[in-house]
C-alpha cells in the first residue's frame, strides 16, 4: 500500500515500522519523492541518488528484491500524480540543463588511442581520479550510478521493467516540452559530432587503401555529414517557427546502409588478405558510430512514447555500462585483445583445419609426419644436455639453447614433421569458427562435437608420433655415446634431476608444463600475426620489386623466394619464436632469480630416457610414476595451450556459447557408447576437404577465396 503523501511544507505522519522489506522500500521511496518536490534545484541530484539508493541491491546477483521495489515505484508513480511530477520534474531538470553531447557521443564508442595510452590513463585514474564536471550530464551520469557494479544489476533487469517505469513517468507531458525541447537540440548536437566522426575515419588513407572506390565514386561518409547538416538546419528552423519540421531521416539512414556496406565489404577482405591492428580499430569504431547515429535519430523520430521508451532503456543501459568501466583495466585489455585476436587468427582458423583427420590415411599420415618430428626432438635433447655439461653465463646459455631449439623447429617445419602440442593453437581456431557457424545456423552440435572428437584422436596420435620415436632414438643415442666414450650422456647427478622434472606429485612440474602451454600459445600467435603481416603489409609483392634482390638470385628465383615467403612467413617465425621461448626461459629466471623452466612432453620423454639408461635402472613402480608424470606434462601443454587460444579464437568471432552444457552431454555418450573414436578412426571414415596449401603440422593454407560475393559498390555508390 502507497504511504499517504502530506502537503507541501507540512510533517509527515507518524506511522507504525514497516513489518515487510517491501514497505519498507516503499516508505523510502516516498521520503526521497517527497524530498525531490520540495528540494531546490542544486538539491534535486541527491535526492535523485536516493531513490536509486533504494533500487541498488546490496549484492547484483540478487535481483528479485530489487526487480519487486523498482514494480513498486512504478506503482507509486502510476497512482501518485504528485510523485510522478516531482520525479519527471527532477529528470527533465538534468537533461536540459546539463551538456548531453559528449555522453552521447563519446560513452561506448571506442576511444581513438593506444592500448599503452589506454592503460597509463586508467592507472593514473586509480591514483588520481580525473574532476568531475557537474554541467556535463556524463558526469552526472557517474554520480547518480557511483559504484563499478551498478551496469551488472541495471542491465539484468529485464527491459520491460524499465520500460513499464518510463510510461508510467509520462515523459511526454505538456510541461515538460521545454525540457525536452532542450534535449533534443543536444542530441542534434551530438548527432552532428559522430557525423564528423564517421566522415573523418571514411577518409582514413588505411581505409580508402582497402576500399579504392571511396575515392572513385561519391563516398556516403561524406554524403551522410552533408546530409545531416541539412536534416538539423531544418530542425532548428522549424522549432524558430514554431512549426513542424518537414522532412524525415529516411535519406540519411540509406546513407549509412551504404556506410555499411562498405565496412562488411572491407571485413570480407580483411578475412581473405590480412588486416592491421589499426584497421580493425578503424573499422569497429565506424560501426559504433554508425549504430550511435541510427539509436539517436530513432529517439528524434515521431512515434509512440512507448516506443521511444523502449530505445531511451536500450541506451540508458549501454551508457552506464560505458561509463561504469571507462576506466577499468580488464575492459581495457578485453577490448584489445578481440582487436589483437581479429588481428592474427584469420589465417590459423583455415590452416586449423589441416591439423584434424578423419578418415585412416589422414590419420597415418600425422603419425608418420609426428614421428619425424619424434626423432629430430630426440637429437635436439641430446644436444642440449652435452651443451650443459659445461657452466656458462645465462646469457650465453640462452642464445645456446635458444639456437638448439631454433634450428630444429625450423627444420620441422621445413621438413614438414609435427610437434603435437604446437597443433592446438591452429585447432582451436578451427573448432571456435565451427561454434561461430553453429550459433550462427542455429544447427545441431552433432556437427560440432565429431569436430572435437576427431580433435581429441589427432592429438593422441601426433603425440603418440612424437613419443614412440623419441623414446627408442633416445636409447640409441645413448648406447651409442656409451660404446664410444664408455660413459653415459649424463652424470647421476643430473639424471635425477631430469627423472624429477617428471614427478607427477611435484608442484613446479604441473607449473612448468603449464608455463609451456603458455609459450606454445604464444608461438601461435606469432605465427598468425606474421601470416597475416605477410599478406596484409604485402610483403611478397615488395619483395619482387628489389632490385638488389633480383641481380643476387635472378628473377625466377626472386619470385619464387617470394612465393615461398607468403606462404611460410607465419610458420617459421612461429617456429623461431617457440625454440627462442623454450631456450630462455631457465636462464631468464636465473637473472629473475626466479625458479622459471619449461617441460614439454616430448622433449621431458626423451630427457627421462637419457635419466634413466644413465642411472641403470629397472623396470617397476619408479616407471610407472614417471609415465603418469609424462602423461600430466602432456595433458597441461595440451589444456593451456588450446585454452588459451580457444578464448582468443572465440573473442575474435565474437562468439558466445551458451550450449556448452548441451556440448558435453553429447561428447560424454560419445565416449561411453563408442570410446575407440576418441583414439582411432572408424572405418571407412571419409577424408576431408582441405583448404588449398601444403598439408604437414606446421604450415598454414593458402588463403581461401573468398566464398561471399563482394558489394559492388559501383552500383550501390552514385558517380561523383
Amino acid at each position: 500500500m502507497t504511504p499517504p503523501r502530506t502537503a507541501q511544507g507540512a510533517e509527515p505522519k507518524v506511522e507504525s515500522k514497516p513489518s515487510t522489506p517491501g514497505e519498507l522500500a516503499r516508505r523510502k521511496f516516498a521520503e526521497a519523492l517527497l524530498d525531490l518536490e520540495t528540494a531546490p534545484d542544486d538539491q534535486r541530484l541527491k535526492s535523485l541518488t536516493k531513490v536509486i539508493n533504494v533500487l541498488r541491491p546490496k549484492d547484483p546477483a540478487q535481483l528479485g528484491s530489487t526487480i519487486q521495489n523498482l514494480s513498486a515505484l512504478t506503482l507509486m508513480l502510476e497512482a501518485e500524480e504528485g510523485y510522478r511530477r516531482s520525479l519527471r520534474e527532477a529528470i527533465l531538470s538534468l537533461l536540459a540543463h546539463k551538456q548531453p553531447v559528449r555522453l552521447l557521443s563519446d560513452s561506448g564508442i571506442l576511444a581513438n588511442e593506444t592500448f599503452l595510452a589506454g592503460l597509463w590513463r586508467r592507472l593514473t585514474h586509480r591514483i588520481l581520479p580525473e574532476e568531475k564536471d557537474p554541467e556535463q550530464l556524463k558526469d552526472v551520469l557517474n554520480l547518480l550510478f557511483y559504484r563499478k557494479s551498478d551496469h551488472e544489476w541495471l542491465s539484468a533487469i529485464p527491459n520491460d521493467n524499465w520500460v513499464h517505469f518510463l510510461d508510467a513517468l509520462e515523459f511526454d507531458a505538456l510541461e515538460s516540452e521545454s525540457a525536452d525541447l532542450t534535449m533534443h537540440f543536444g542530441t542534434l548536437d551530438a548527432l552532428q559530432v559522430i557525423s564528423y566522426r564517421i566522415a573523418a575515419i571514411g577518409l582514413e588513407p588505411e581505409l580508402v587503401r582497402n576500399h579504392p572506390s571511396i575515392e572513385r565514386y561519391e563516398s556516403p561518409f561524406i554524403s551522410q555529414s552533408a546530409e545531416l547538416r541539412q536534416f538539423i538546419e531544418e530542425r532548428h528552423k522549424a522549432s524558430a517557427e514554431k512549426r513542424a519540421a518537414e522532412g524525415d531521416d529516411k535519406h540519411l539512414l540509406v546513407l549509412l546502409d551504404q556506410c555499411d556496406e562498405i565496412t562488411e565489404t572491407i571485413r570480407r577482405k580483411v578475412e581473405k588478405n590480412g588486416a592491421s591492428v589499426s584497421l580493425t580499430a578503424l573499422l569497429l569504431r565506424l560501426e559504433q558510430n554508425i549504430e550511435r547515429m541510427r539509436v539517436l535519430l530513432r529517439l528524434l523520430e515521431p512515434r509512440p512514447a512507448h516506443e521511444r521508451n523502449v530505445e531511451r532503456v536500450r541506451l540508458f543501459n549501454i551508457l552506464v555500462h560505458a561509463e561504469n568501466t571507462r576506466f577499468s583495466l580488464g575492459e581495457h585489455w578485453s577490448q584489445h585483445l578481440e582487436l589483437l585476436s581479429q588481428r592474427i587468427t584469420s589465417n590459423a582458423g583455415r590452416a586449423g583445419e589441416q591439423y584434424i583427420t578423419s578418415s585412416r590415411d589422414e590419420y597415418f599420415s600425422l603419425f608418420r609426419s609426428a614421428a619425424g618430428a619424434g626423432l629430430l626432438v630426440a637429437l635436439m635433447a641430446a644436444v642440449k644436455l652435452w651443451l650443459s655439461k659445461e657452466q656458462h653465463a645465462p646469457l650465453i646459455e640462452a642464445l645456446e639453447y635458444s639456437l638448439n631449439y631454433v634450428i630444429g623447429f625450423v627444420l620441422m617445419y621445413i621438413l614438414h614433421f609435427t610437434l603435437a602440442t604446437k597443433q592446438p593453437a591452429m585447432t582451436a581456431n578451427r573448432i571456435a569458427h565451427s561454434m561461430d557457424t553453429e550459433v550462427k545456423g542455429k544447427r545441431s552440435l552433432a556437427g560440432l562435437a565429431d569436430l572435437i572428437v576427431r580433435t581429441v584422436r589427432s592429438q593422441f596420435i601426433a603425440v603418440a608420433g612424437n613419443i614412440v620415436v623419441a623414446v627408442p632414438l633416445s636409447i640409441m643415442i645413448a648406447a651409442v655415446i656409451f660404446s664410444q666414450t664408455g660413459a653415459p650422456v649424463i652424470d647421476a647427478v643430473k639424471a635425477e634431476h631430469l627423472l624429477d622434472d617428471a614427478n607427477p606429485l611435484s608442484l613446479r612440474t604441473w607449473l612448468f608444463a603449464a608455463l609451456t602451454g603458455v609459450w606454445l600459445f604464444v608461438s601461435g600467435l606469432v605465427s598468425g600475426y606474421y601470416d597475416n603481416k605477410a599478406v596484409y603489409s604485402r610483403i611478397p609483392q615488395r619483395l619482387r620489386q628489389l632490385r638488389w634482390l633480383k641481380k643476387f638470385l635472378g628473377v625466377r628465383r626472386s619470385a619464387r623466394f617470394a612465393d615461398y615467403v607468403e606462404q611460410h612467413m607465419g610458420g617459421l617465425a612461429g617456429s623461431i619464436a617457440f625454440g627462442v621461448l623454450l631456450g630462455s626461459t631457465a636462464a631468464l629466471g636465473k637473472i629473475l632469480g626466479l625458479p622459471l623452466d619449461t617441460l614439454h612432453v616430448t622433449f621431458v620423454s626423451a630427457n627421462t630416457t637419457f635419466a634413466w639408461i644413465a642411472l641403470n635402472l629397472q623396470v617397476g613402480p619408479v616407471l610407472a610414476g614417471l609415465v603418469l608424470g609424462i602423461m600430466v606434462i602432456g595433458a597441461m601443454n595440451l589444456t593451456v595451450s588450446f585454452g588459451l587460444a580457444m578464448i582468443v579464437a572465440l573473442k575474435s568471432k565474437h562468439v558466445e556459447f551458451s550450449e556448452g552444457r548441451e556440448l558435453l552431454r553429447l561428447l560424454w555418450h560419445r565416449l561411453r557408447a563408442r570410446p575407440q573414436d576418441f583414439f582411432w578412426p572408424p572405418k571407412g571414415a571419409p577424408a576431408k576437404a582441405l583448404p588449398s596449401g601444403r598439408v604437414d603440422g606446421e604450415v598454414t593454407a593458402k588463403p581461401e577465396k573468398d566464398s561471399q560475393p563482394a558489394v559492388n559498390q559501383e552500383q550501390t555508390l552514385p558517380p561523383r
